[in-house]
Order: structure tokens, then C-alpha cells, then sequence
């Protein structure tokens, strides 16, 4: 019999409101009220405990970017939240729809500095400057309004992670039996001003090959079908960053990787940058070779200085296509008339050229290759800062946004296992592979337990070369070989996968690489995968412009000797 006579109880039902069917957490002491609650109610919420806050916030992220659900954490203060905090930098950058429930000291205590437990000085000012909007539930009455406006946040706008402060008293405080619980809130898009929307139609008209360069905030709108529908109108070719992989399926013959905007930008007369930051990779200006843009984005502060545009659109991805596309070509008469050419040629040409280029990364290519064919068009790659990582930002084929998930510009080391449990929460019957680094693994490696005992299914893949690798090479190629503290001392995975009662392999090739993750996939059982390798050739000429091509490496100098 579910109950309401607490803050916590309050808490529970508004979440339940909002569709929230799934919670990461760790209890502690100022949650208990609201742990109490969720017990009462758990054929509703189910709550997936972590064993550390900062897997809580990672599995948050992959739930809600796979989902296109909103993904919850809820964590202790003081140090559940700076746990937490590097899940929640990498959800704000990369537009992902996370709420982070934290909790407080007592209400009389805060600010107070009288070191009681978990007290952080200021916590609510270091949660402001790492997420979209925030609050501090006051009252136990307060908590189903705030819980609401946190999802008109979250759906509304730029999104981004918000978070909730609630103190344990305010947790623990009666409620009214008759305690309005706000219903599902509706998203409220940003609608581009109409005058604008057909200016941009009618500046996109005046030009014969207009590029579009699409980001994560298609992803985050929901609006793939939207621009491919335009690109297809237009003739045009569209070029995906990191964050952008899938909002056009790699099979479209007008979908390219990012390196292909260096050729692409050749020939462009007009780009059209749709849910994109639209800045180089080291900040500044985005080298457009001169061409004119026009930049549509649900964020101002994402279409001005550094960017120049000819056309600024103020609006949500999805609302701002599908308006250029009724202007330009949909049911009926189009608005403004526009006339596409034939540019077969030019992207054949193209895509022969990002082919050529692209073969630099060959090695992790044949990984890549394999980790896509068995994952499907529907299968979810996590992805991960490492050398596989690096490569599948510029060139694994995706099929749809939420079947590729990366760490966005945030960086952060670590990222993909952990993250890779929440996107398999989502849809525990769908094929995930995260792939990490042996030193990115060991952030979140006690996962393991995690994963066995929630039974989530993913395949995780560690290449593990014995280094951090991209400080080794950056040490060797920059500084003279004076390599400093980015060796490793691992443990024998295999170990310590049978110590966590996970299924197992160590591979040594791309075709061993499949056949154990066909294994694993096929038998839903939750796998970790070695891959013993070597040096690999360095991306970062092609995920940088501007940095030199880096000497081939002898053939097969990734492979390590069979044991």
C-alpha cells in the first residue's frame, strides 16, 4: 500500500508524475526519508544503487541521451555531490536531460559552517555553475512544484541537467494528506520568430550548395528526421561533429563525418549550423574558409561572438526545420521556391577523399568495423577518451542520435563503462558495447558490480595498452621521450571479471573482437572483453585541424603477441 505522509513521499509521487520509472542512487543518511519512500513504492520506480555518485550521474546521462527520457540521480551531500559533479559537467555538455537529486544539512544548518556531516561550504553555489537551473526545497510542501519546474526546465529550451536540494528535515516533514501533485509537464520548444525562419529560407534559396553542420542539439530535439527531410529538399551534404553522430543515418548518401567539412567547405556557398556550438576545437571561430552561415540554435548565447552569422535563428531544432523545410518545399505550394542541382559528382569526390584520409586511423578502423557490424543500426556504442574512442568521434557510422554516445567537449576520462549501464537500464534488451581505455576503466571499474547484479547486459570492451596512452605519446612525441607517470599497473581482467561473477574473453584481433561480442550479445549476459594492444596511429590531425600528419606506425604495431 503506497503511502504519502512525507517530504519524501512527495517527492516520490511528483517523479512518478513526470514518468520517472527509474532512479540511480546511493542511500545514505540525509536520503533516508527518501529512500523510505521509494521503498513503498517500487513496483513504480525501480532503483538501481551504484557504488560510487560519480556512476551515478554518468548512468543518468547514457539513460536519458538513449532514451530520450529524462535520466535521474539522486546522491548525498557534500561528497555524494562532488562525486557526481564530473556526470554532471559532461551532461551539461552535451544537452543531456539529467536531474540530480541531492541532499542538504538540515534546513537551520546551512550556510552555517559548523562542520556537521557532509556540510559543503556553499554547495548550492558550486551545483549553480555545473547545471541549467536549480533550487532548494524549503518546505516539504514546496517539493511537487519544484520537482515540476525541473522538468519544464529539462523540457524546455536548451537542454541541459538541472538539479534539486533537498534537506533531510524538509524530507522527513508531514505533508498535507491532500498535497496537490502537479501533472506531466509538456515540452515547451523555442519557437524561431517567424520573419527570421523565412529570411534563413530565403537566404538558403539564393545559394546552389549550401553545406549543413548539425550537432548535438538535433539529437536533443528529436529532430533527425526533420533535417534529413531538409538535406534531401536541398540537394545538401550534411557533415555530423562528435555529439551529432546518427542525426542522419551514415547510410544516407548525404551524411559525411566531420573531417569531410574540410573539402566540403571548398565548394560551399552557404552552411547552414543546425544545434551546433559552432566553434573550432580549441575554441574561436570555426574555419569556414570564408563561406557565409547561418546558425540556428535554442541557446543566444550560441549564436554570437566568436560566430559571425549572417542569420542568427533563435529556436529548437526540430520547430526551426520543419519550418524551413514547409518554406521551402513541404505539402503544397513552397513559401520559397528553391531549385537543387546535381552534386553527385562533387560528394562522390568528396567521400572518396575522407575515405583516403580517414585510412590513417586503419587499425582502430578494423575495430570500429567489427563493433559496428555486430552492434546493428540499433545497437548503442559508448564511447570513451581512448584511442578507439578518439577515432569513433570522426568515423563510426551510426544510424540514429541515441545509438552513439560520447563524452562531448567535457572530456572526461572514465566516462564510457559507467554511462554504458544507464543507457542498458533504458532497454535492457537492446545491444550495448562501451569501449574504454585500461586507464579510463579503472574510474568506474567496481561497477562491475553494478552491472552483475542488476543484470545489465552490456559488452565492455577495454583496449588495454598498460598506459594512460594519449599522455605517453603527447610525452614521447613533445617532450623528448621523457615519459612521466603514464604507465599503469592493471589487474588481470579475467581475474577480476570471475570476481565479480562476469562473463569473460581476452581477444587479440578485430575478428576474435566479434566473435566474443557476438557471444556476449547474443546470450544477454553482462561480458567484459580485453584487448591486449600496442601503439596506435594518433588521431589528433584529423580530430584538430591545423595539427601535422603524424609518421605511419609499421604494420600491425597496435597487435600484441598472443600469450
Amino acid at each position: 500500500m503506497t503511502r504519502f505522509t512525507t517530504g519524501g513521499d512527495a517527492l516520490a509521487e511528483a517523479l512518478i508524475a513526470q514518468g520517472v520509472d527509474t532512479i540511480f542512487g546511493i542511500p545514505g543518511v540525509q536520503l533516508d526519508a527518501a529512500c523510505d519512500a521509494l521503498y513503498y513504492r517500487k513496483a513504480q520506480i525501480r532503483y538501481i544503487c551504484a557504488r560510487n555518485e560519480q556512476a551515478v550521474t554518468y548512468m543518468a546521462d547514457g539513460y536519458a541521451r538513449s532514451s530520450g527520457r529524462e535520466g535521474v540521480g539522486m546522491v548525498v551531500p557534500g561528497p555524494g555531490v562532488l562525486n557526481a559533479l564530473a556526470g554532471l559537467a559532461t551532461a551539461y555538455s552535451t544537452n543531456s536531460r539529467v536531474l540530480l537529486i541531492c541532499g542538504q544539512v538540515d534546513t537551520p544548518q546551512i550556510g552555517k559552517g559548523d562542520g556537521v556531516l557532509h556540510e559543503l561550504p556553499d554547495q548550492t553555489g558550486i551545483i549553480a555553475r555545473l547545471c541549467k537551473w536549480h533550487a532548494l526545497a524549503k518546505h516539504a510542501e514546496d517539493i511537487p512544484g519544484l520537482v515540476a519546474e525541473a522538468f519544464r526546465q529539462l523540457r524546455s529550451g536548451r537542454q541541459r541537467p538541472v538539479v534539486l536540494e533537498i534537506p533531510p528535515d524538509v524530507l522527513a516533514a508531514s505533508i498535507p494528506a491532500n498535497l496537490a501533485i502537479p501533472g506531466y509537464v509538456e515540452p515547451e520548444p523555442v519557437a524561431p520568430a517567424d520573419e527570421v525562419l523565412r529570411r534563413a529560407a530565403e537566404r538558403i534559396a539564393q545559394s546552389q550548395r549550401p553545406l549543413i553542420y548539425a550537432g548535438g542539439g538535433v539529437r536533443a530535439a528529436g529532430a533527425s528526421k526533420e533535417i534529413t527531410e531538409l538535406a534531401h529538399l536541398l540537394g545538401a551534404p550534411v557533415v555530423v561533429t562528435e555529439n551529432g553522430r546518427g542525426d542522419i543515418d551514415a547510410d544516407d548518401p548525404l551524411a559525411f563525418d566531420q573531417v569531410a567539412f574540410r573539402k566540403l567547405r571548398e565548394t560551399a556557398d552557404l552552411i547552414i549550423a543546425v544545434g551546433s556550438r559552432f566553434v573550432g576545437s580549441f575554441g574561436g571561430e570555426l574555419n569556414v574558409n570564408g563561406v557565409p552561415y547561418i546558425c540556428i540554435n535554442a541557446d543566444a548565447a550560441d549564436l554570437t561572438g566568436p560566430r559571425h552569422p549572417e542569420i542568427a535563428v533563435l529556436g529548437d531544432a526540430k520547430v526551426a526545420l520543419a519550418g524551413l523545410v514547409g518554406l521551402l518545399g513541404g505539402a503544397g505550394e513552397p513559401a520559397v521556391a528553391y531549385q537543387p542541382i546535381d552534386r553527385s559528382e562533387e560528394l562522390a569526390e568528396v567521400r572518396a577523399w575522407s575515405d583516403r584520409t580517414l585510412a590513417q586511423l586503419d587499425p582502430q578502423r578494423e575495430y570500429l568495423d567489427v563493433i559496428g557490424r555486430v552492434l546493428g543500426k540499433d545497437g548503442v556504442f559508448v564511447s570513451e577518451y581512448t584511442q578507439i574512442g578518439y577515432a569513433a568521434a570522426i568515423c563510426m557510422p551510426r544510424h540514429s542520435p541515441e545509438t552513439y554516445i560520447g563524452p562531448g567537449y567535457e572530456g572526461t576520462l572514465g566516462f564510457g563503462f559507467a554511462t554504458s549501464l544507464g543507457v542498458q537500464a533504458a532497454a535492457p534488451d537492446r545491444r550495448v558495447v562501451s569501449v574504454s581505455g585500461d586507464g579510463g576503466f579503472s574510474w568506474t571499474l567496481q561497477e562491475l558490480s553494478t552491472m552483475r547484479r542488476f543484470g545489465l547486459a552490456v559488452a565492455a570492451v577495454v583496449f588495454n595498452d598498460g598506459y594512460y596512452g594519449n599522455v605517453r605519446r603527447i610525452q614521447n612525441g613533445n617532450y623528448g621521450g621523457r615519459v612521466f607517470s603514464s604507465d599503469l599497473t592493471d589487474p588481470d581482467y579475467m581475474k577480476l571479471a570471475d570476481a565479480f561473477g562476469i562473463a569473460h574473453a581476452r581477444v587479440f584481433d578485430p575478428q576474435e573482437l566479434g566473435r566474443a561480442l557476438e557471444k556476449a550479445l547474443a546470450s544477454r549476459t553482462p561480458t567484459l572483453i580485453e584487448v591486449p594492444v600496442a601503439d596506435f596511429p594518433s588521431p589528433w590531425n584529423l580530430v584538430h585541424e591545423g595539427l601535422p600528419t603524424p609518421p605511419a606506425l609499421p604494420e600491425h604495431a597496435d597487435r600484441v603477441p598472443r600469450e
